[in-house]
């Protein structure tokens, strides 16, 4: 499970008659990581969807004005923060501006030096790789990286058991001592789990988001690990507290009528699927079933865990 993974950088290639689509694909026809893919601006709705790596403009080569192009991409949720290059034979000084003051990464005129251009294709994709693919909180791999990690245990057709991690009660301990500390016990739970995977041979670990984690493992006794975790979480999430709240074993909060709630001290909830050969066909199977475990595993008080072993 160990090394690098490849992904593919989808670079959508904005222009109504295909003139730079060629240029592109000579360009990086040694680069096996780069897909490039035109796109007319009657297809933009539909290709936004995708949300591809890059999105290069050929302003001369489309049918729409350039600044409304670039709007609609910026106002798209899912292309926020997708990197833009505008290609464009107006180098005017108003012109640049206009397009940079949409939040476009980069404005590049025409005639265009094509080794300047493929150095900052390669460098705005390795930028958006890195942001996508590592939690700026945790240091450990997000999103895109656990699909594809996902994905690769399943083509590889061996067992593999996935845990999933989330804490409880940590909306009313951030309520209480603030979002700063809350991203103590953030940076703790990563660490607890990385810390315990290692110490059984080693994994996949990453963060989804907020306090959920997940960890991939293959031939290991998942129900150790889960015990180790949750002695580990317990015996130092008190640390995190007053000595008071430590001791009391909960905190009290005023909810919007008014009235004082006590919330337990923070815990662990640990959902694990073990994956089996040929038991699951994608990982949306696996997220139903995880979803199961979790609903199970929640309604348990304090840290606890919850192991499916259905067979296919």
């Amino acid at each position: 499970m160990k090394g690098i993974i490849i992904m593919v950088n989808e670079v959508y290639i904005i222009d109504d008659d295909d003139t730079s689509i060629v240029i592109f694909r000579e360009l990086f026809r040694e680069d096996a990581g780069y897909k490039f893919i035109s796109v007319k601006t009657n297809q933009i709705d539909i290709a936004l969807k995708s949300i591809p790596s890059l999105i290069i403009i050929n302003e001369d080569a489309i049918d729409r004005d350039v600044i409304e192009l670039c709007r609609k991409i910026r106002k798209d949720e899912n292309n926020t923060i997708t990197p833009v290059i505008v290609v464009s034979s107006n180098g005017s000084r108003e012109h640049r501006m206009k397009i940079l003051n949409e939040s476009i990464e980069y404005f590049i005129k025409k005639p265009v030096d094509e080794g300047y251009l493929y150095y900052t294709v390669k460098n705005l994709s390795r930028l958006l790789s890195t942001n996508r693919r590592m939690s700026p909180l945790t240091g450990l791999p997000g999103n895109v990286q656990i699909q594809a990690e996902l994905k690769k245990c399943l083509l590889k057709n061996e067992d593999f058991s996935v845990l999933y991690f989330d804490l409880d009660n940590f909306k009313a301990y951030n309520d209480s001592y603030g979002f700063l500390k809350g991203d103590e016990i953030i940076k703790f739970t990563a660490n607890t789990i990385t810390n315990s995977i290692h110490n059984f041979g080693g994994g996949f670990v990453g963060h989804i988001g907020g306090d959920d984690f997940i960890a991939i493992v293959e031939n290991i006794d998942v129900e150790r690990i889960c015990k180790e975790i949750i002695f580990y979480f317990d015996h130092s999430i008190k640390k995190f507290y007053t000595d008071k709240d430590a001791e009391e074993g909960y905190i009290e909060i005023e909810n919007r009528k008014g009235m004082i709630e006590k919330f337990p001290l923070t815990s662990i909830s640990i959902a694990v699927v073990v994956a089996e050969k040929g038991r699951f066909n994608n990982i949306l199977e696996i997220g139903d079933v995880s979803a199961q475990i979790k609903h199970a595993v929640k309604s348990v008080m304090g840290s606890s865990y919850a192991i499916d072993r259905r067979k296919k």
